[in-house]
């Protein structure tokens, strides 16, 4: 009989194993200059009108 610590090593090297084999994907970041600037309080005074329109369909 193993002792339970060379069995809990013989498990922990299978599950790294199948880390390993496991396949991946890396996914590339954008490059600093190529992110979206972030919004300013410069940017909130141009904010597009807004309104409201009521049409009276009962006339």
């Amino acid at each position: 009989m193993l002792d339970a610590f060379i069995i809990e090593e013989i498990k922990r090297r299978e599950r790294n194993r199948e880390e390993r084999d496991r396949p991946a994907l890396e996914i590339p970041l954008p490059l600093p200059e190529e992110r979206p600037k972030r919004r300013s309080e410069a940017d909130d005074d141009e904010k597009p009108q807004r309104g409201v329109i009521i049409i009276d369909l009962l006339a």
